[in-house]
């Protein structure tokens, strides 16, 4: 599992959020993971033992699908009190958010209230400019918009915790992204951003008259029974029970070491990151919607369908569709999306067929750095296999 390092990385780059370097000191005194169920393999214990340590203070994953199920946890609630960690803890799932998004989307296009091929311009008249005249509802989804970021102030993990509070408006965001120059023709080239998925969330707002927040619980979360699942708007702390998440950063001594970072306004993620929600209630939605209950008939296949147009940066195929993305691992597609938050890192995956689903979440100390956390690349690697 640790050999061919960089190609690992790659690989699992591709279903999500990176995470950054391990630290050398150690954790002392962890205990050891529990296995709460197993009826089958991957047995996971040993990926997950030995937390907290440098790169991860806490684990949450669960297996499921046809081939069988396993569920563990290991680390600890928090650095205090070291007690163990919750298996049922929330957290934040990150960028997992456009998934949901995505099936709301669908669901209006199944509707006839959204249409993919139209305009985004023609939805939000006031709000997108002529130089993105042309970008489609599609384009949105699939990160192929060509719309740059917006710009936020800071170039610090410091400076970002020191403005944790700062509430973002998605109006706002939109503005800032479209003020800039396009990155690239819209529908020739791919690149992952959030910028898409907040004007979605306008889009949706748009068309129902209703907030995005309410559609999606109206729409995904109550009719799937995801009771310890919600969108937190301006709220800075996880309402339930959660395991704290850590980050490397200089602090106030001027040394290096974790900070606290679960209390922080996920404003500037909103429709593109700012869930929370438990292993448990991520498996089930990886099931039904995998099972064709979300988004239903073929527009669920937009979830399921590439773009043919190279990424932006690498050259290399597109890897990410309507709320997912693809890479072969073991001999297999295995579709998923990665999400990170500081503090934590979360994942849904599954093959196309259901047979083996993923969930977990890792309290990972560097949850936005440039590689993948080393706990969770080991976690999907054991999961599926070694990419092809």
């Amino acid at each position: 599992m640790r050999n061919s390092t960089r190609t690992l990385l790659a690989a699992a780059l591709v279903l999500g959020v990176a995470a950054g370097p391990v630290l050398t000191p150690a954790f002392a005194g962890a205990p050891a993971p529990t296995a709460v169920s197993r009826t089958t393999n991957p047995d996971l214990s040993a990926v997950i033992a030995g937390l907290p340590r440098a790169d991860a203070t806490a684990a949450l994953v669960q297996i499921g699908g046809t081939e069988g199920s396993w569920r563990g946890s290991s680390g600890v609630h928090d650095l205090e009190t070291r007690a163990p960690a919750d298996p049922a803890g929330r957290f934040r799932a990150g960028s997992v958010t456009k998934v949901f998004t995505a099936a709301t989307v669908l669901q209006l296009a199944a509707e006839g209230r959204i249409d993919l091929d139209r305009t985004a311009r023609s939805y939000l008249p006031e709000l997108i400019p002529g130089r993105y005249a042309t970008v489609t509802v599609r384009q949105l989804l699939n990160h192929t918009h060509g719309i740059p970021a917006p710009d936020f102030p800071g170039d610090t993990v410091e400076e970002w915790y020191a403005r944790r509070f700062d509430v973002h408006d998605p109006r706002d965001m939109v503005r800032s992204a479209t003020a800039k120059p396009r990155e690239f023709r819209p529908g020739t080239r791919q690149h992952y951003l959030n910028i898409g998925y907040t004007i979605a969330g306008l889009i949706v707002e748009r068309v129902t008259g209703d907030s995005y927040e309410h559609q999606v619980e109206r729409r995904v979360l109550r009719p799937l029974g995801l009771r310890d699942t919600y969108l937190p708007g301006t709220a800075a702390e996880i309402t339930g029970p959660y395991n704290h998440g850590y980050q490397t950063m200089r602090l106030d001594d001027g040394t290096t070491g974790l900070r606290d970072v679960s209390v922080w306004r996920s404003t500037d993620g909103w429709a593109a990151g700012d869930l929370v929600s438990t292993t448990a209630d991520l498996e089930r939605f990886t099931r039904e919607l995998f099972a064709g209950r979300v988004v239903r008939g073929p527009l669920l296949e937009e979830m399921f369908t590439l773009p043919r147009v190279p990424d932006a940066k690498t050259g290399d195929p597109a890897a990410y569709s309507a709320g997912l993305s693809m890479k072969r691992l073991g001999g297999r597609e295995v579709w998923g999306k990665t999400g990170g938050r500081w503090g934590y890192n979360a994942a849904v995956a599954s093959t196309r067929d259901g047979a083996r689903t993923l969930v977990y979440s890792v309290n990972s100390t560097d949850a936005k750095g440039q590689d993948m956390n080393r706990t969770a690349l080991d976690i999907m690697v054991a999961t599926y296999g070694l990419p092809d």
